[in-house]
């Protein structure tokens, strides 16, 4: 019985405090509760009472405030203002000196007095001795600028070439291409070529034997520069042929050896003459003449000048100009079905040109003339 006692009260010795804890921690509890709403409702009192006293601290300052900005503006505007008619005003005025036509220095001081700064452009000039000279200025002289403007100056380089070069040993027609290149769009070359004089020589047709004024000269003022070219080897004279009688084939086949330069006319055949074939040549009173001495040769052609096979005949026939030696020259048919075939390859010193040909109907007829087409007909 005393052991059960002593039992029963250590449990309840052992649950007194259990019962104290939680007893402890409620009123805890309810105390932060009451806590939290007495702070919250204090916060929520605070917000409100801080809005309305910066409303009401807004509402007293608005105008003070909308005053500040307005006479901020004014004065920004004021300050931009000052500042524009200072930039406007800017530096004094000047007049723009002449300076075209000085040497580069004495222009650049010029400039410099007149508070202007140049800026410089280099250009090649066709006056000789005129190195280092203004020869444009922009603006022009006389116009008011103000100080600190730049003012263009195109300065010459000098001419693109101040002495006569060597020409001799070079093909005429290059020295020729040479110079048109060097003084392209320049109306006052400074180099001028005079018509050639030609002379025989063992040297290629077109070389340069000599000119005048030698290589070297010095170029003060435009300067014709004078030549003398070969005309090729020796002309050895020829002997007259004889021609009467050959058909067009032929005459074509003799002409690229021969150094005579055939004229060519027809006629119509008469009965008793040989159609395609040449009746007559134009006589000499030697039987040797100089090469390419010219020769007058007539054929006979059939009426409407076609044959029995509706094939053409005639006469080639165009102006050229004349050349100092003989240059290569072609002619070409090509027939209504495209083909392509040489009537004649041979050289030819211009002027009168005419060869005979005995072709398709349709054939298109070309001359070419160192390769370039001078001209084409068609056979009909």
């Amino acid at each position: 019985m005393d052991d059960n006692e002593n039992k029963e009260e250590k449990i309840e010795i052992q649950e007194s405090p259990v019962e104290s804890c939680e007893s402890v921690a409620a009123d805890t509890k309810a105390e932060k509760v009451t806590l939290f709403s007495r702070l919250r409702k204090f916060k929520l009192s605070s917000l409100r009472i801080d809005i309305s006293e910066i409303v009401s601290d807004f509402q007293e300052n608005a105008k003070i405030m909308v005053g500040t900005v307005l006479f901020s503006f004014l004065l920004m505007v004021v300050v931009a203002l000052a500042v524009f008619f200072a930039v406007v005003q800017g530096q004094e005025k000047v007049m723009v000196p002449n300076v075209q036509g000085k040497p580069l220095a004495e222009a650049l001081l010029e400039m410099q007095v007149k508070e202007l700064y140049p800026r410089i452009q280099l250009r090649y000039s066709e006056v000789p001795g005129d190195a280092g000279k203004i020869l444009e200025q922009n603006p022009a002289s006389g116009s008011i600028v103000k100080a600190g403007r730049r003012i263009s100056l195109v300065v010459s380089r000098g001419v693109v070439i101040d002495h006569v070069e060597n020409y001799t040993g070079l093909l005429l027609d290059d020295v020729r291409m040479q110079l048109q290149t060097l003084f392209a769009g320049s109306a006052n070359p400074l180099i001028v070529l005079a018509d050639p004089v030609y002379r025989a020589d063992v040297s290629e047709p077109g070389i340069i034997l000599e000119q005048t004024p030698p290589a070297g000269t010095l170029i003060t003022e435009p300067v014709t520069v004078s030549l003398i070219v070969s005309r090729g080897p020796q002309f050895e004279k020829t002997r007259i042929p004889k021609i009467v009688g050959k058909d067009v084939s032929d005459m074509l086949k003799f002409m690229v050896t021969s150094k005579i330069i055939f004229e060519f006319t027809s006629h119509e055949a008469e009965p008793s003459e040989k159609t395609g074939t040449v009746t007559s040549q134009q006589a000499f009173t030697t039987e040797f003449v100089p090469n390419y001495t010219r020769m007058s040769v007539d054929f006979a052609f059939p009426k409407g000048n076609i044959d029995e096979s509706q094939n053409v005949f005639g006469i080639f026939s165009e102006s050229l100009k004349n050349y100092p030696y003989p240059v290569p020259m072609r002619v070409e048919a090509i027939s209504p079905k495209g083909e392509v075939s040489t009537l004649i390859s041979f050289k030819h010193t211009g002027g009168n040109f005419s060869i005979p040909y005995h072709v398709e109907k349709g054939t298109i007829i070309v001359l070419y003339v160192v390769d370039r087409e001078q001209k084409r007909i068609i056979a009909e």
